[in-house]
């Protein structure tokens, strides 16, 4: 057995086990009833995918991923759901129309990032510069990438906004 061997395949093994923890995160975001382990399975989802975005050599944004997903927006999910009504009330039962709606604008979701994925003319990435100091990268998103540093932004403030009408919603529900 050579030494090449061993380490690709230790390295498809982490992957498929990233992938797994993405998978499985996402589906304990989905599944279960009780909304404290749809973000706990959040914050695994998320944070597998950071883990891909390690194993493609992106640090950045795996570092972006951990940072504003992981430690804001499922942050800010905690902070509605403390302030949210009591988990021990009665769970509203599940109403099939709205379970079949929500399948089916997933499958029409699915299909269509399949067939963009399946049409698209996949390129190799241009090569990289060198230099990514955090200087570097904070001149960048305050000039060239200005527009994503903003959408990150609207993701924050979106999220906040969620938790505050989220709160004030279940508030008005309890009283």
């Amino acid at each position: 057995m050579s030494g090449g061997f061993l380490v690709d395949s230790l390295a498809q093994a982490a992957f498929w086990m990233v992938v797994g923890i993405v998978f499985g995160g996402a589906v304990v975001a989905v599944f279960p009833r009780n909304i404290v382990y749809n973000v706990l399975g959040l914050i695994a989802c998320l944070s597998g995918v950071a883990g891909l975005f390690l194993y493609l050599g992106s640090f950045f944004l795996a570092l972006m991923q951990l940072l504003i997903y992981v430690g804001a927006i499922c942050i800010a999910i905690v902070f509605a759901i403390m302030l949210s009504r009591p988990l021990h009330l009665e769970v509203p039962k599940r109403r099939m129309p709205k379970l079949a709606a929500g399948i089916g604008a997933a499958f029409l979701f699915f299909v269509a990032v399949t067939a963009v994925a399946w049409k698209t003319a996949w390129k190799p990435a241009a090569e990289r510069g060198t230099d990514w100091t955090i200087t570097t990268i904070g001149h960048l998103l305050l000039t060239r990438y200005a527009l994503v540093f903003e959408v990150i932004s609207l993701v924050l403030l979106v999220a906040i906004i969620g938790a505050i009408v989220t709160t004030g919603f279940s508030r008005r529900l309890s009283s």
